[in-house]
């Protein structure tokens, strides 16, 4: 299966939080979309692995993408060394996206930063030939997308794109609360309360996502980092 939209981020939740209007948007619009998660989250402190599985699961079923999988790297401890470059590599031969978005570049949680760092590299090796992988016994071709982004998280950066997901705003929502025990938990049944478990959290990320409207005179949207200067074919396309 092809690809034309990968959201490859680190823990179950991460591609909601920082792309769900994108992916929801895309979605709509015919486009091939899906999401690979790096880590089940098993280290976070509320809920499980099993919990954040079916939850990831039921978030990909509200945002209609076209294929959601786990690379099961190990949460908090996974390291940017070879052996997981070329999970991720594989991962990337497979699906053959067109454009990649990942983690932020730098961020609160030292797992997100580390993961961009890991997604970039891997990306870049994925399209070296001399660099062999498999799948189901049969030889990969090399590919490298030909655009890659990264989320905003929590610390703020400066965006380089700001995309109106005005529309799908209310999809968005509804894929990061079906992570019941992560976010809008009003019981202690799953673990202590957390920062994101606070329903205040959600009127961060709603007001973040209005903010960056704001900038584009639309009512909500989300914003996405590049690594290199981006080109256009036409400045009317610009707002």
């Amino acid at each position: 299966m092809k690809l034309d939209l990968m959201v490859m981020t680190v823990h179950p939740d991460d591609a909601e939080l920082g792309a769900g209007g994108t992916i929801a948007k895309y979605v709509a619009a015919g486009k091939m979309v899906g999401i690979i998660d790096l880590t089940r989250g098993e280290l976070g402190t509320r809920g499980t692995a099993e919990t954040r599985a079916q939850e990831a699961a039921d978030a990909a079923a509200i945002l209609g993408v076209a294929v959601r999988e786990n690379l099961g790297l190990k949460d908090g401890f996974f390291v940017n060394e070879e052996s997981t470059q070329r999970i991720i590599i594989q991962a990337i031969r497979k699906y053959r996206p067109e454009i990649v978005i990942t983690n932020a570049i730098d961020d609160r949680h030292p797992d997100h930063g580390r993961a961009s760092k890991l997604v970039n590299d891997a990306l870049f090796l994925s399209g070296l030939r001399r660099i062999a992988t498999e799948l189901d016994g049969c030889t990969q071709e090399e590919f490298r997308p030909r655009l890659q982004l990264q989320l905003l998280q929590d610390k703020y950066i400066q965006p380089d794109v700001i995309l109106d997901i005005s529309a799908y705003w209310d999809i968005k929502e509804q894929s990061i609360l079906a992570y019941k025990t992560q976010f809008n938990a009003l019981t202690d049944d799953d673990g202590p309360q957390t920062y994101i478990s606070n329903p205040e959290f959600m009127e961060y990320t709603r007001g973040r996502a209005r903010e960056l409207g704001r900038n584009i005179q639309v009512k909500y949207a989300e914003g996405f980092t590049s690594r290199k200067l981006l080109g256009i074919d036409d400045l009317f396309h610009l707002r």
